[in-house]
């Protein structure tokens, strides 16, 4: 009776938790929308999209989880023609995507949970720490890196970096080779520079001094700070917003959403919203912890460094501790794509707590 107990609060807790991101996220994303330079369909189309999550999820909910492992080569196989056809055939700057009528599909948001669900099929059966085994993870993991660093797209494809190691390091890979890809990868970086794009560079550069380009390069993060900062302890209150909505800061309602929520709630709302995301990363751990299925056990600790890297990296360019790249914050962010990929990794979690035996 008591491990039955402890299975329902890990299920209802994910549930739990999610819900209330999304619930903050469709009121920051109301609040978003009566800026002068957001249009008001945006609280319509999340809310339409979030219709059509769920019911995509209900459906993938009765799937057993195990099935992915079986259709990973296929989803892969997709996966990596969207992405190409993306380069020729996409829309929208350093954020590439598909249309499809009044929506836009951005395969790199689903490549990531794509490339998550190969990973772990291939090295739920292989050894990690046989050096070919090493060497197909890392064709698996850079080829659609490869593609989103393509689009341009360098913050996505700094996830796919994330993925890797999170889930070979829970695959037993040794010190030795996690240390010695760490280090490949640090003496690589340098060569980076030279093929990113001027922009790229300029965010760097941006990041590592604002102030050289205050009111071009260095506006966004400039306004990004004074806007957290104008929120004070307690916040202006909701719809109170004055820096998004009189849009001195852009972006207000995707990437720096948290500029936005920050203004109107203030230190006291952030504090709840992470420790709201703290919460959800927790329900994940313990869904990880007590399967005892390999397959499971890396397909969860995958999602778990997607939800991690987006939070983390998200709010840490808003407050200038990274440079700023278009990566959303989960559940809260506007659009589609990442909110469909959110909650179908969030049902691959549930699924796996109810078809595992755990505790």
């Amino acid at each position: 009776m008591l491990a039955h107990f402890k299975r329902h609060i890990v299920e209802k807790g994910l549930i739990f938790w999610t819900s209330v991101l999304l619930f903050i996220g469709l009121v920051i994303l109301f609040s978003a929308s009566k800026g002068v330079l957001v249009r008001e369909s945006i609280f319509l189309k999340q809310c339409l999209w979030l219709i059509i999550a769920t019911v995509l999820c209900v459906f993938i909910k009765r799937i057993d989880y195990r099935d992915f492992q079986q259709i990973a080569p296929l989803l892969y196989f997709i996966i990596i023609l969207l992405l190409t056809a993306v380069l020729f055939i996409g829309q929208g700057g350093a954020s590439r995507w598909i249309r499809l009528g009044i929506f836009n599909l951005q395969p790199s948001e689903f490549a990531k949970l794509v490339t998550v669900i190969t990973l772990a099929a291939y090295l739920a059966e292989k050894d990690i720490k046989r050096f070919p085994v090493l060497l197909v993870t890392l064709f698996i993991v850079g080829i659609p890196f490869l593609l989103v660093l393509k689009q341009p797209n360098l913050g996505t494809a700094f996830i796919f970096i994330v993925i890797f190691f999170a889930i070979i390091y829970q695959a037993g890979a040794t010190k030795g080779q996690i240390i010695t890809l760490f280090l490949m990868g640090v003496f690589s970086s340098p060569f980076m520079w030279f093929i990113m794009k001027p922009y790229q560079r300029e965010r760097i550069l941006t990041f590592l001094n604002p102030m050289r380009d205050p009111l071009g390069k260095g506006y966004n993060l400039i306004q990004s700070i004074i806007t957290i900062g104008s929120g004070g302890f307690f916040g202006k209150g909701f719809l109170r917003g004055t820096q998004t909505k009189l849009a001195f800061l852009p972006e207000y309602h995707t990437d720096f959403i948290f500029c936005a929520f920050a203004e109107e709630f203030g230190f006291i709302g952030v504090v709840v919203l992470l420790g709201i995301y703290f919460m959800f990363f927790k329900c994940i751990a313990e869904v990880i912890y007590y399967t005892r299925e390999r397959f499971a056990k890396l397909l969860a600790t995958g999602i778990l460094a997607i939800f991690i890297a987006h939070v983390v990296i998200n709010t840490g360019m808003t407050m200038g501790l990274f440079p700023v790249v278009g990566i959303p914050l989960p559940f809260i962010s506007y659009g589609g794509s990442s909110l469909l990929v959110s909650l179908i990794s969030v049902v691959l979690v549930v699924n796996i707590k109810e078809n595992t035996i755990m505790f």
